[in-house]
């Protein structure tokens, strides 16, 4: 789900992306060392600061080192005779992990068979975070969008937001990516946490209108290893799912 703002009519407006190529390296952003020392810095936060989690937090430490469930979140390289399964068993395991973290939350990660949607709590029935056709990097940018949206946008159909197809002008490209730049850097840190690689999306494939002079990629990155040189400026949510991926990722 990519979102943009329309100042136009002061209404906000839902993409569903397209991945582009870039020549800025994400890959760069988080080596073992860098992991590791991350991992700590939100180990630290997460059980002196947050009240719902630190006292079951040293279990969930434990189960997440040492269950081999969690193993298939490390897939960066997978061949092509093997891509399709392991993709499911990872989406798997992701969604066990989410629920696991924020069982607290009244909130389910679900695999859905189309388009990327979110359905907030109503009655009995827990909120839905559905990502795109069962996509493993669809799953992650969801759970972005969730870690970034507050308690009250949490409340409404698709954070509030509205569907805008590509093809947009200049003007809401720009508001596209203003408002991507958060959460696909946290999409950034989970994916390159699982080891696997990461690529923007501007959702622009139709664009009638000179792109080559967008810095979003660059702003990405530089709000990623803000992030990484800052975890306390990670929102909540993602700083505890960010843990746990490191700690499965790059647990020696």
């Amino acid at each position: 789900m990519f979102m943009i703002f329309d100042s136009s009519n002061n209404t906000h407006l839902k993409t569903d992306g397209d991945f582009v190529s870039s020549t800025v390296d994400f890959s760069s952003l988080l080596n073992e060392d860098v992991a590791l020392d991350l991992s700590a810095h939100l180990d630290a936060r997460i059980s002196h600061l947050d009240a719902r989690i630190s006292p079951k937090h040293k279990n969930l430490q434990y189960l997440i080192t040492n269950n081999s469930l969690y193993r298939p979140l490390k897939a960066a390289h997978l061949s092509t005779q093997q891509s399709k399964s392991s993709e499911r068993q990872a989406t798997d395991v992701l969604i066990s992990l989410f629920d696991l973290l924020f069982a607290e939350q009244n909130v389910e990660l679900i695999r859905g068979s189309g388009e990327p949607e979110y359905f907030p709590a109503n009655n009995d029935q827990p909120a839905r975070i559905e990502f795109a056709h069962g996509f493993f990097a669809s799953a992650l940018h969801e759970i972005s969008h969730w870690c970034i949206a507050g308690e009250a946008r949490r409340k409404l159909a698709d954070f509030g937001y509205w569907y805008a197809a590509d093809g947009r002008s200049a003007a809401q490209q720009q508001a596209f990516e203003r408002l991507e730049i958060k959460p696909q850097a946290l999409e950034c840190l989970f994916s390159l946490a699982c080891q696997r690689p990461f690529q923007v999306s501007q959702d622009n494939l139709f664009a009638d209108f000179d792109t080559s002079n967008s810095t979003f990629p660059t702003d990405v990155y530089q709000q990623a290893s803000h992030y990484i040189n800052h975890p306390n400026k990670l929102p909540r949510d993602a700083q505890l799912l960010l843990w746990a991926l490191l700690t499965i990722g790059f647990t020696r």
